[in-house]
Parts: C-alpha cells; sequence; structure tokens
C-alpha cells in the first residue's frame, strides 16, 4: 500500500509517504525562499507529496523570525526556483499556507501587536532577537479584521499557484491562528465566531471557501491538531470538534484531511483517526509518530489513505528507498533544527547505491 499511488484532488501521487511541513528556519530575516532551501526539498522529491514549512501570508506575522513568506512578488519568485527544482526530479509539492496569530510576537514583527480570536495570550516564552520574552497578549480581532484575513488567505493560494506549487495546505493546527478559532481554550469569543463549534468553525470554513474560489478546491489540503496541546492550546471536547468537523468538511471536496493524532505534550489524549475516518469521506491523512510497518498496516485495514512522516523524513532524503529497501534510518539531529545553514538540513546521508 505504501507505493501505491494515490489520487489526491487535482494530484496524483507516486507513493503514499508524504512529507509532513517541518519548520526549518532557513529563510532569512525578509522571509525570502533561498537555494539551500531548494536543494532540501528537490533531496526529498521522492516523497508521494512534500508539505512545506508554514509560510507566512502577511508580513509582520513572523512566530520564528526566519521562517519563510508568500506575500510578496520576490518571495513567488524565489519559490518558483524551488517548485522548479521538485519538479525537475518528478516530485509534487504543496506550500502549507500559515498564520501565527497569538504565536507572534511585536519584538519579531518591527512592533506590530499579534491578533486572536480573543485576548488570551500563550503561556510562557518566545524567543527573539532580544532573547527569551513572555508571549504578548493579542489583540482581539474585529469582525471586519477578520473578513481581511480571508482575503489574505486566498490571496496568499493565488501566489503559492504562481510560484508553481500543485496546490496549498490551509495550516488549522498547532494552536496558530485557525487553530486558535476552532478550540474553545483559545476562543473566548461572544459573537458569531465564537460559543459554538459551528461558530468557532466559521473562520476555517470561510478561509476553505475562499481559498477553493481561489485555485480550486481540488488543489487545497486541511491540517488539524484537535488534540494536540502546543502553544497553550486545550479544548473541552477534542472527540467532538473532530467528528463535526469532519463531517462539515465533505462539504468542501478538498484534496485532503491531515490529521496530526497525538498531542505533543502529551496533556490530552484521545482516538481522532477512527471519529476522522468514520465521518470524512475523502482522502485522509494520518501523521505523528507512525514507522512504516504501523502507516502499512493502517493502510491496509483502511483506516488512513496516506501517513505523513516528519522527522524522520527530515533526516533521511531518501526515505521511501529506505523503507522500500527495508534499510535503516538515519537519526534526526535536534540541536540542528531550526539553526541556520547546511548543517543538518541538506548534508544527511543517502543510501549508497548499489
Amino acid at each position: 500500500m505504501l507505493f501505491t499511488p494515490l489520487k489526491v484532488g487535482a494530484i496524483t501521487l507516486s507513493n503514499r509517504i508524504l512529507m509532513a511541513p517541518l519548520t526549518r528556519a532557513r529563510s532569512d530575516l525578509a522571509h525570502m525562499p533561498n537555494d539551500l532551501m531548494a536543494q532540501y526539498y528537490a533531496q526529498r522529491a521522492s516523497a508521494g507529496l512534500i508539505v512545506t514549512e508554514c509560510t507566512m501570508i502577511a508580513p509582520n506575522t513572523s512566530a520564528f523570525i526566519t521562517e519563510p513568506g508568500i506575500y510578496s512578488p520576490e518571495q513567488v519568485l524565489a519559490w518558483k526556483k524551488i517548485t522548479d527544482a521538485v519538479h525537475a526530479k518528478g516530485g509534487k509539492i504543496v506550500m502549507q499556507i500559515w498564520h501565527a496569530g497569538r504565536a507572534a510576537h511585536p519584538l519579531l514583527n518591527h512592533g506590530a501587536e499579534n491578533v486572536a480570536p480573543s485576548a488570551v495570550a500563550i503561556g510562557g516564552d518566545i524567543q527573539t532577537p532580544s532573547g527569551k520574552v513572555a508571549h504578548a497578549v493579542p489583540h482581539a480581532l474585529t469582525t471586519a479584521e477578520i473578513s481581511e484575513l480571508v482575503h489574505t488567505f486566498a490571496e496568499a493560494a493565488k501566489h503559492a499557484v504562481a510560484a508553481g506549487f500543485d496546490g496549498v495546505e490551509v495550516h488549522g493546527a498547532n494552536g496558530y491562528l485557525i487553530d486558535q478559532f476552532l478550540r474553545d481554550g483559545a476562543n473566548r469569543r461572544s459573537d458569531t465566531y465564537g460559543g459554538t463549534m459551528e461558530n468557532r468553525a466559521r473562520f476555517l470554513f470561510e478561509v476553505l471557501t475562499a481559498v477553493s474560489a481561489a485555485i480550486g478546491s481540488d488543489r487545497v489540503g486541511l491540517r488539524l491538531s484537535p488534540l494536540n496541546s502546543f502553544n497553550s492550546m486545550i479544548d473541552s471536547d477534542p472527540i467532538g470538534l473532530t467528528e463535526f468537523l469532519a463531517k462539515r468538511l465533505n462539504d468542501f471536496n478538498l484534496a485532503y484531511l491531515h490529521l496530526m493524532r497525538a498531542d505533543f505534550l502529551q496533556q490530552q489524549t484521545g482516538d481522532v483517526m477512527t471519529v476522522a475516518r468514520a465521518h470524512y469521506k475523502g482522502v485522509l491523512i494520518g501523521n505523528m509518530g507512525y514507522n512504516s510497518d504501523e502507516a502499512q498496516a493502517a493502510m491496509l485495514d483502511k483506516k488512513l489513505d496516506a501517513v505523513a512522516f516528519g522527522t524522520s523524513f527530515l533526516a533521511n532524503p531518501d526515505l521511501p528507498e529506505r523503507i522500500q529497501a527495508k534499510a535503516a534510518l538515519n537519526e534526526p539531529d535536534q540541536a540542528t533544527f531550526y539553526s541556520p545553514g547546511a548543517k543538518g538540513y541538506t548534508d544527511y546521508p543517502r543510501l549508497l547505491a548499489a
């Protein structure tokens, strides 16, 4: 099953071993993609589908200092070099379009305030050029500002297609803006964007509608993490939220739903994959902690249609080939996950040629 082709909307994948989005912080302070990133992604072109790292849809929304953006003509041209490099090796690649919401910080964004559904800060601190500081209390978005952000997501999707991407993945996970609206621990609103699941999902649905209108729903994927407590996220009913979203997402005819099955910090537990499979009728991609044997078994049991691998793809540019050969995997070097330069980025060894 791992090496069976799969059609995800308008995109046909050669295998079901996908590369999950991985923040690597190799852009510059202007959030410009570069040639090193082109090498990195092209090295991993044997993935059935590459999902890029989270990419800023607007200026002054940084959460990682040197993550890339997709809001300027110069960024579009720079990304075009990357998509061309991946396509030249026969790969498929989509851009994960992203707004950090309250996870951004004024010290990373020329003093621009961070925003969120509600004026509730993330706990703990954030790394800035001035060192670690407490997360900032965000500005609670007005309904007019929400409408502007929906438009911004759609424009980012258009820019991604102009840059040669095969589609986009809307980032609705891990405590960033869309996820902040979805979960009641971060969304304390009392208007039409807060309270009930329907209201909390309104922003997501508006974004999906706008992005689908911009580039076609068959080139749009969505990533969700109903259990993940990263960035101080919590929900009173993550299983119920998963069921609600899985049912409603059938209306959008998306390329795929990409679901994170667990919690980075292990504060919340539950089986969201079974619930999603029971109610979502489209392509379902699982993520978090799968090995190749578990992934194969899950697909044979029709629990999933594909699996996205994260750190194993980070450390093994030829992961599909290694899985097929039952070869040992390189161990990822966590010290270089977010450091600048080629070390721990483009220098992981490939299998020796036979």
